[in-house]
Parts: structure tokens; C-alpha cells; sequence
């Protein structure tokens, strides 16, 4: 096991104890680190959305900036504004960055703010820059959107534009978890509770408990070293095939029965390649190996097309979600 493995292991390791029963979306917040991207995490309100981001960004170098979307937020809260400063009877504007000046931002219920609001983030985004009054400012080199959404059906709520949805590398899907897990999140957060009230003084005089140090977080170097062995990971030309053919049932849904003709409007744009081929990777780096099998690719394939498949009112009617749609397109599509 590699250096850079070893250490995003222990990432993986440390998010693991701050969420219980959510393996897969740990796995899909570390595919998105390290395959550059920006995610998408939906769940009901009160489903770890936000502390497994939290999670991420805590046990990494990095900083970390939260940005809460409301319907009165402005695209300058987002991205910073230029501000007059006087001093010595002269002045000059000057830039002052927004909190997406950060290494993991976290875009929080950004379904609860306007459009013009959420398209400040296509940029910075797409393109890992920002421009304000006719200047460009540069992202990190670790930069990374994660933003969390509740379902549109909730009360208050605006559905994302098809172009930003785009841009996510993936859509992930937290889902409530089993009775044995939520025992284990009851016993988590009041351990939690305990270890804070023992870390600090009660008011009766006591003298607070010694805490043990916390561990030092991983460094992004780490993530790097990651991307650069992610890079070398093979890809066959069978798997290539395998990706783009995927990719094309999604245009061409009548080759592929009458269930998919129905159920599918619009299909997926060359992101979805892109996505598949660097999600593939990282999953099968993060397996242990150094090709992509074709159970890397079924294993992302769902969070990859789940926001890139506009589904028909057809499809809406008979209650078809965009996860069985993906599972026909699995089913028909072979590896040749």
C-alpha cells in the first residue's frame, strides 16, 4: 500500500467514527475529492448530510467554509464584492473574497436559494475561478463544491437548472438508515455530548477532564499524491466501449426497448463519460487495484447519471425513479 493510499485510508477511517451507517456515501465524498469533482448530497432534512461533509473537511488540511443558501441571499455573498477603502485622503475598491474562497466549501440547501444565486457557483465551479467587476481571481488547487440539498417536493424549495446540475460530478442519495444503525448514531452523539461537557469547565468548580490530542489532520499532499497514482490507473479499450455505450443508451433510448423510449426525455451530455471514466478510477484505486473493472463502473454509474437523465411526465406518472431507469440501462447494455 502506497503512502498516499495509506493516508486517505486513515481519511476514510476517521469519517467512519463521526457517521454511522452511511459507508457508501463516504465512499462517494472520497471518490469526489479525489477525482477533482464537485457533489451533490441529497437526503431528507436530519439525514448527516451535512456532518459527513463537516466530517471531511475536519479530519483534512484544508480550510472550510459554510455557506447557508436562504431565498434573500445575493450572488456577492457568495463570491465576494468589491469594497471602497479610504485611507490618507485617497481611496481604492478592493476585492473582498466570499466564502467560496475556501478549499471545501460546503453549499448548504442550496435548493432553498434563487437561481441567480446558485449560478454564482457555476464558475467557480466549472472553471476554479472567479471574476468580479472585470477581474479574475484564481481557486486553490484543492477546491471542491460540496452542496447539499433537500428534495424539491419540500415546501420552499427551487429546483436546480439543468446546467448547474451538470456540473456536479455526482448525485448522492442519502437514505435513512436501519434500527441497529440509528442506535448506534443515539449512543455516537451522546458520547459526544459527554466528551464536551467533560472538555470544559461546568461551573461547579471542578477542574475539566484532560481531553486526549486529536490526531493531526491528513495533509493535501496526500490528496495529490492520490490524484497523480489515480491518473496512471489502466482503462481498456473494452471499458471504454463499455462507458460510452452506457453514455449513448441514455441518447438513444429506443434502440433499447419500449420502457426506456418512454421514460426518457433528455439524455446525457459528455460530462457523463468524462465522470464515469474518473470515478471508475478513483473506485478502482481506492480497491486496491490499478485497472478499471467493470464493477467499478455499475458501482457509480447511478450516482453519475442520476441528475444527466431528464426523465418524461410519462416516466413522472407511473412513478418511475431515475435509479430504475439507470438499472434498465445496466441491464441492456453489454460489455463487449
Amino acid at each position: 500500500m502506497t503512502d498516499a493510499r495509506a493516508q486517505i485510508e486513515e481519511l476514510k477511517s476517521r469519517m467512519q467514527q463521526s457517521i454511522i451507517g452511511q459507508e457508501d456515501v463516504i465512499d462517494r465524498l472520497i471518490i469526489g475529492l479525489l477525482a477533482n469533482g464537485n457533489l451533490l448530497v441529497e437526503g431528507l432534512p436530519g439525514l448527516a448530510k451535512t456532518r459527513a461533509i463537516k466530517a471531511m473537511a475536519k479530519n483534512l488540511e484544508a480550510d472550510f467554509s459554510r455557506i447557508q443558501f436562504t431565498p434573500d441571499l445575493l450572488p456577492s455573498d457568495v463570491t465576494g464584492t468589491e469594497v471602497y477603502h479610504q485611507a490618507g485622503g485617497s481611496g481604492t475598491f478592493r476585492f473582498e473574497q466570499g466564502p467560496i474562497f475556501a478549499n471545501i466549501v460546503l453549499a448548504d440547501e442550496i435548493n432553498r436559494a434563487p437561481a441567480k444565486v446558485q449560478a454564482a457557483l457555476l464558475e467557480a465551479m466549472e472553471e476554479r475561478q472567479v471574476t468580479v467587476s472585470g477581474t479574475t481571481h484564481q481557486m486553490d488547487p484543492l477546491f471542491m463544491v460540496m452542496a447539499t440539498q433537500n428534495p424539491v417536493e419540500q415546501e420552499g424549495t427551487y429546483t436546480l437548472p439543468e446546467a448547474q446540475m451538470d456540473r456536479f460530478l455526482m448525485h448522492v442519495l442519502i437514505t435513512y438508515p436501519p434500527v441497529e444503525d440509528e442506535v448506534k448514531v443515539i449512543q455516537l452523539v451522546r458520547g459526544e455530548e459527554q466528551d464536551a461537557l467533560s472538555a470544559g469547565n461546568d461551573g461547579d468548580g471542578t477542574e475539566p477532564e484532560k481531553v486526549s490530542e486529536k490526531p493531526a489532520p491528513v495533509p493535501q499532499s496526500a490528496v495529490f499524491s492520490a490524484r497523480r497514482e489515480i491518473a496512471k490507473v489502466h482503462v481498456s479499450d473494452a471499458i471504454e466501449n463499455y462507458m460510452a455505450a452506457l453514455v449513448y443508451a441514455t441518447r438513444t433510448p429506443e434502440l433499447y426497448g419500449d420502457d426506456l423510449r418512454r421514460w426518457i426525455d433528455i439524455g446525457a451530455s459528455p460530462r457523463a463519460s468524462l465522470a464515469l471514466d474518473k470515478c471508475g478510477r478513483a473506485h478502482a484505486w481506492l480497491s486496491g487495484r490499478d485497472y478499471v473493472d467493470p464493477l467499478d463502473v455499475r458501482a457509480i454509474v447511478h450516482d453519475v447519471f442520476r441528475h444527466r437523465i431528464g426523465l418524461s411526465f410519462e416516466a413522472d406518472g407511473d412513478g418511475v425513479s431515475p435509479d430504475k431507469v439507470v438499472d434498465e440501462i445496466v441491464s441492456h447494455v453489454a460489455l463487449t
